[in-house]
């Protein structure tokens, strides 16, 4: 049965979508999902894979990464920083599974560009990043392994991306909500082409008060069974495009994640691990080691960029909200005996009239 979604419900969000309203609308990129649930094991976890190119040839993407509160972790940024571009997948999981997922990615990427390994001297520095679903998971178990990546790598997919606990999602809460996987997409014109931006969230931020939706409190007029001390999650932001960028404008774009989940409610809280990454598919060609002394790329002039960003912002936002009306109520673990909710589907309506 296919889960209903923020728009479903009529609310009102701004912009033209994608096809899929998700971040495979952007051409190539596949998602895939390893989810791990078992009650008796208090086990509620898994992994999230995003491919931004389906080549088995390397081919660098071209990304730019930000962190508006660094407490969290994400792998392989410091070669975005300084180089512009990663290779390979984006895997998600839980913050102490963060080395198992490193792990099965880098056994994915010597078996997936074989040749380039075998032949040359290369290494593989995968991009994992995480957030904490202690509360609903036994996350000192290590549920998750190398595997798990692995797998969730091989269910990739360019089509619909499912949301709610799926993959590195499962054991995720937002806003006191049951949280998890999230996806959106827009469509704009720039220079008279047309573009994609999409994201992919992985939510597990904020606190009951501080839920907003298209402006309406919906924290405070939906209070009940917030059962949180204060803030004490995080949340990834992956944002997707096919419009040709340089690296300091996929770094823009990356910054643009603060204003998509601050339109939510979150201030940024001292706890929350709020890490966001930007890449454009666009560009394609040969490692840098392998190309020619003089590389002409594409990039779109930076004076045409605000509707870029704009509608990665609305991305953001609806994503962060699918995430959250794809949930189940769920069991806690730690503290035991208490239940993280859904968010109510009636009552969000009604707020909406």
């Amino acid at each position: 049965m296919t889960k209903p979604r923020a728009r479903d419900l009529g609310l009102p969000f701004p912009g033209t979508t994608g096809p899929l309203n998700a971040i495979t609308d952007v051409p190539g990129v596949a998602v895939g999902f390893c989810t791990l649930t078992d009650p008796a094991k208090k086990m509620r976890t898994g992994v999230t894979a995003i491919l931004p190119r389906p080549s088995t040839d390397p081919q660098p993407v071209w990304a730019g990464q930000y962190a508006l509160n660094g407490n969290g972790e994400m792998t392989g940024t410091h070669w975005i920083n300084d180089a512009g571009y990663f290779l390979g997948p984006l895997l998600i999981t839980n913050t102490h599974g963060v080395g198992a997922a490193h792990l099965g990615a880098t056994r994915w990427m010597i078996d997936h560009y074989a040749e380039y390994f075998s032949k040359h001297h290369a290494w593989a520095m995968p991009v994992v990043a995480e957030t904490y679903d202690g509360v609903l998971n036994d996350i000192t178990a290590l549920h998750v392994q190398p595997e798990h990546a692995i797998a969730a790598l091989a269910a990739r997919s360019t089509g619909a991306v499912a949301e709610g606990s799926t993959g590195g999602g499962n054991g995720m809460i937002a806003y006191e909500f049951k949280g998890g996987t999230g996806t959106s997409s827009r469509q704009i014109e720039l220079g008279g082409q047309g573009y994609t931006v999409a994201a992919l969230v992985q939510a597990n931020h904020g606190i009951r008060p501080w839920l907003t939706i298209l402006g309406k409190p919906v924290g405070q007029l939906i209070p009940e069974d917030a059962f949180y001390p204060g803030e004490m999650g995080s949340i990834i932001v992956i944002v997707a495009t096919d419009a040709p960028l340089s690296g300091l404008a996929l770094r823009q774009l990356a910054k643009r994640a603060a204003i998509g989940i601050g339109r939510g409610g979150t201030p940024g809280g001292n706890n929350s691990g709020d890490i966001f990454l930007a890449f454009s598919t666009a560009n394609e060609g040969p490692m840098p080691q392998f190309a020619p002394a003089v590389v002409t790329k594409q990039e779109l002039n930076i004076e045409l960029l605000d509707n870029l960003y704009l509608a990665a912002v609305q991305s953001i936002e609806e994503a962060v909200v699918n995430a959250m009306v794809a949930g189940e109520d769920v069991a806690t673990v730690k503290p035991e005996g208490l239940t993280c909710r859904a968010l109510d589907h009636a009552r969000l309506k009604a707020i909406f009239g």
